[in-house]
């Protein structure tokens, strides 16, 4: 049995962190691959079911520190709830260690800085009394912070020395314990080293100050990290929590996950709806703004669609559930954001990579640092200055390394980017549908729900009998009320709102290809296209015709016993945002086709209408492939607009497909961009998303390097021969704590900004 799974996961602390967990997964067998994304904490595992078990994958990290969640606790429920109950558990505890270590960070400054104004003749030297408390002071607070608010760190330096996994932790608890232990040495054997060290060169203060630093900046990272997650928490708040099932002639208000397909339920004024399905009773006015972004309610009657999520105004009704649960529309779209933002960008591989040996290589250039300072600078400096120094330099290498900030780079730009494109109507189906978007400078689109409305409309009767209009509208109306033809529909759609009596027909018959013939009080009438007007022999103004048709219109011809009557003219309209979309397009530079089944005349009519510069009419579903194809020969990146359906070839082939859907319909699964909307002015929205997401990508990535590539050199101290620049374990630490704060804050940019 085959099962690809997502699971939650604890106990990670950057990027390195979710490469060891990768890379546990992928060696046990029967796994074929492992995605583990640190932003969103989250592990999806592709394994062979028969072969390994989730309690296998969860013991192949247990002994590394992390923890694989099976199952909730007795009486939760799982899901992006209860992870978010756990992120705010763990933020209650690192605030109350960060709470506890200001009192020490402000004393360890005070005295860091009493010292160097001292030393600089600013202030008088600090009394002996105050020096022997502020000795035997700073031990003992730097024991607390490195076992109690470090207890992580340390906990990485021992997977590390069992299992030979380094993380950022390990940095941390290597950097920082190295420093406490060095100090504690001086301190425990402060006689004998006295002369060969400078025994009052202790480094618990730089114990306390970097481990307070990095867990305020994880602090505000975890914080920050909470709010790129909104859009899923958006979307859960739209479900119902029970619903109103009618029993046994009563009213039982059922919890949803009782609700069965079958259940008929009761929907009041101002309820929610709880799971898709049809009407059955009762009529009402229905928002469904949160699928098709229109503000004005849906009337809904007997046998209309409704979909969970969306809110009864006034009436009430009664619907019988069609879809419960994860089938629930709602659900497949909270189900397409959590897996988008849990997926990974190809640009993100870079940064995988090189997180993967970052921490073994820093580590590394950490020992070199200090041996440079021993075996070079004792000869110039003296072995206790060198040591000092090379000590500083060991302790702020490991800590301005961390790759904290490497790991965020991409994730959380991907989570902001996918959850403002939810909110916007923009599904996106992975990362790399959004990364691949962001290079598309074609647009395919098809005509037909695209760029018109989809629903041909009544336009305009030529009356040429001696009837009035209304007289006539109710014969075509009767005829056309028995056909199925879209076109028909339009005609009777018209009819009813205008309030014409519906007229009874006799001996109704269906003119393949041609349309339709009925008996209305004794007389007999025909109603169809210029085929059966032909074949009747009405002569009719070919010319006018061909006018109307070259408008985009399709003609109806009303006759009777070959005598032409009238003829009514029905179009599919242009979207009214079609024309503004398209400007839109290329007005980022992307060039825009329509590809249309459609006849050459229409297809113009309706691509000049939108401000479409090129189109190809009486295209099948094959000539719609070959378009795109010739286009990427060209070496162009191409995007296919269509319904899902007969374009499926080439939204297929594209190198970016987009369905087109409104409200119940929505084809989520179809492509990997759906706009809810049916909005052609979404697509713009999706590319600018794109854009603006690979720009925040691009800009982490740079602040995550040029922190590393600036920071370790300083930190080594190759700069201190010609300037005699170091860089303090203080600062380091505080430079690690902003790199990670300012990539999530870079991320959280993208919510502020407009499509």
């Amino acid at each position: 049995m085959d099962a690809a799974q997502t699971f939650r996961v604890e106990g990670m602390h950057c990027a390195s962190c979710a490469a060891m967990i990768e890379r546990a997964f992928r060696k046990r067998a029967g796994v074929r691959s492992a995605v583990v994304n640190y932003a969103t904490e989250t592990a999806t595992v592709d394994f062979d079911g028969q072969t390994v078990r989730p309690q296998d994958l969860a013991q192949a990290i247990q002994p590394m520190g992390f923890t694989l969640v099976l199952e909730p606790p007795p009486g939760e429920a799982t899901g992006p709830n209860h992870a978010k109950r756990e992120k705010l558990r763990e933020l209650a505890e690192m605030r109350t260690k960060v709470i506890s270590s200001i009192p020490l960070v402000i004393f360890s400054f005070l005295t860091m800085g009493w010292d160097t104004l001292a030393s600089w003749g600013r202030l008088p030297v600090m009394a002996p009394v105050w020096h022997d408390l502020v000795h035997h002071l700073f031990p003992i607070m730097a024991t607390y912070m490195l076992l109690v608010v470090g207890k992580p760190y340390l906990q990485g330096v021992w997977s590390f020395a069992r299992h030979g996994q380094a993380s950022m932790d390990t940095l941390i608890g290597i950097g920082t314990g190295a420093a406490f232990l060095y100090s504690f040495v001086l301190n425990a054997f402060e006689q004998p080293l006295t002369g060969l060290l400078n025994v009052q060169q202790t480094y618990y203060d730089a114990t306390i100050v970097v481990i307070a630093f990095i867990t305020l900046g994880k602090y505000l990272e975890a914080k920050a990290r909470l709010k790129t997650g909104d859009a899923i928490e958006k979307l859960l708040g739209l479900q119902a929590k029970t619903a109103l099932v009618a029993r046994d002639g009563r009213e039982v208000e059922t919890p949803l996950a009782q609700l069965a397909v079958g259940d008929r339920i009761i929907v009041k004024p101002g309820a929610r709806i709880p799971v898709d399905g049809s009407v059955v009773d009762g009529a009402s006015y229905v928002d469904e703004s949160m699928l098709t972004g229109e503000p004005v309610p849906v009337e809904k009657k007997a046998g209309d669609q409704v979909a969970a999520g969306t809110v009864n105004t006034t009436g009430a009704f009664t619907f019988r559930a069609a879809k419960v649960g994860a089938d629930t529309l709602l659900a497949h779209i909270i189900k397409q954001v959590q897996e988008a933002q849990g997926s990974k960008a190809p640009v993100q591989a870079l940064a995988d990579r090189i997180a993967a040996v970052f921490v073994p290589v820093v580590l590394g250039l950490a020992v070199l640092a200090l041996a440079l300072w021993l075996g070079v600078g004792t000869a110039p400096l003296g072995l206790a200055h060198a040591l000092s120094l090379g000590l500083a330099a060991f302790v702020s290498i490991l800590v301005i390394a961390c790759p904290c900030a490497l790991g965020l780079a991409t994730p959380t730009a991907i989570i902001v980017g996918v959850g403002q494109g939810a909110r916007e109507g923009i599904l996106i189906r992975d990362a790399e549908t959004l990364e691949r978007l962001h290079q598309v400078d074609t647009v395919v689109v098809d005509k037909t729900g695209t760029i018109t409305k989809g629903r041909p409309e009544f336009a305009e009767l030529h009356n040429f009998s001696g009837l009035d209009d209304t007289e006539v509208l109710a014969l075509l109306a009767a005829l056309e009320q028995k056909s199925e033809h879209p076109v028909a529909h339009a005609v009777a759609v018209h009819a009813a709102a205008a309030g014409i009596p519906r007229r009874a027909v006799e001996d109704f018959a269906s003119i393949p290809g041609q349309g339709v013939r009925g008996t209305i009080g004794g007389k007999t009438y025909h109603a169809g296209n210029e085929r059966l007007a032909r074949a009747l022999g009405a002569t009719f103004d070919e010319a006018a015709i061909a006018t109307e048709t070259s408008r985009g219109r399709t003609p109806v011809f009303l006759m009777a016993e070959g005598v032409l009557l009238a003829v009514a003219f029905v179009a599919d309209p242009v979207k009214d945002a079609a024309p503004g979309a398209v400007a839109a397009l290329h007005a980022l530079g992307v060039n825009v086709i329509m590809l249309t089944g459609d006849n050459e005349n229409t297809a113009r009519h309706v691509a000049q209408q939108a401000g479409i510069r090129e189109v190809i009419g009486n295209a099948r579903p094959a000539d719609k492939l070959a378009k795109v194809k010739e286009l990427q020969a060209r070496g162009q990146v191409v995007a296919m607009a269509g319904d899902g359906v007969n374009d499926a070839p080439a939204l297929a082939q594209a190198d970016v497909g987009i369905a087109m859907a409104t409200g119940t319909d929505v084809a989520i699964e179809s492509a990997g961009i759906t706009l809810l909307h049916g909005d052609i002015a979404k697509l713009a929205k999706a590319i600018r998303l794109s854009r603006l997401t690979m720009r925040g990508i691009r800009q982490n990535l740079f602040w995550a390097f040029i922190y590393n590539v600036i920071g370790i050199p300083l930190a080594g101290g190759l700069f201190y021969p010609w300037f005699g620049w170091t860089l303090s374990p203080v600062f380091a630490g505080l430079a690690m704590a902003f790199s990670s704060v300012s990539v999530v804050t870079n991320s959280l940019r993208l919510k502020a900004m407009k499509l």
